[in-house]
């Protein structure tokens, strides 16, 4: 799906126009001219068969042939709190998110968190949203929330259904997800895993616990594997 591209604003009525990384990625990587058809999406849910009109120094104005409703979503809503990672970890984690269904991503803060990530690295991974999904076909964009602390995150989501929480020494793997509920919350704490009062705290507001195995994972492949496990729930 190499030839889609992000629109940042609504596509609305006949026309539409990419500005910024997209419009650069289509001038100059891709060589477009007058006539090349493209698929456009603007993270609302639908798809927009475009044709090339105009090309300038930064911008590209389109026709749009056709609007379709293409949903490769989840049946619900997942959604994975996570104690980022540092580096690069941090983009593949939320490249594989995205790629399995994930709606929101919430950085939380915890006592033993590695990195503490600003707007500026809130901004680089929305922008790794939008490649990811453009690879992948989702036509919604998977939300990246600003960062909440563990005390705040467990009091919003007292009362949520399917919430799970990855540490060793609770349930075993794959407990089961109630199907017929339209939400599901995952939590993934830092390398060094969450403290003895951070699980306390969960457990005592109705999360459950999930024992991912014996072995030591890191962050990001904690998180896919809590993700997998829903999408697998549901044969997705």
């Amino acid at each position: 799906m190499s030839d889609r591209y992000f629109s940042d604003e609504p596509i609305s009525g006949g026309q539409a126009e990419l500005t910024g990384a997209e419009a650069h990625h289509l001038i100059h990587v891709m060589r477009a001219e007058p006539g090349v058809k493209v698929v456009l999406f603007d993270g609302g849910g639908d798809e927009f068969h475009a044709i090339v009109d105009r090309v300038g120094r930064d911008n590209v104005s389109l026709s749009v042939v056709s609007r379709e409703q293409v949903d490769r979503e989840l049946p619900l809503n997942v959604s994975l709190a996570v104690a980022l990672p540092k580096g690069d970890r941090q983009r593949w984690l939320v490249e594989k998110a995205v790629e399995l269904g994930v709606s929101r991503l919430v950085p939380v803060s915890v006592s033993r968190a590695v990195a503490r990530p600003n707007e500026q690295t809130l901004m680089r991974l929305r922008r790794t949203v939008v490649e990811a999904s453009k690879q992948c076909g989702r036509n919604r964009l998977m939300q990246i929330e600003r960062p909440l602390a563990w005390p705040d995150f467990i009091d919003k989501t007292i009362g949520a259904p399917n919430r799970l929480l990855a540490h060793p020494g609770l349930e075993t793997l794959h407990p089961a997800i109630d199907r017929e509920r339209a939400e599901c919350l995952l939590a993934v704490g830092p390398e060094g895993g969450f403290t003895e009062a951070e699980v306390s705290s969960a457990l005592s507001a109705g999360w459950r616990g999930v024992d991912l195995g014996p072995r030591i994972l890191r962050v990001e492949t904690a998180a896919i594997i809590m993700a997998s496990m829903v999408v697998w729930q549901y044969r997705l």
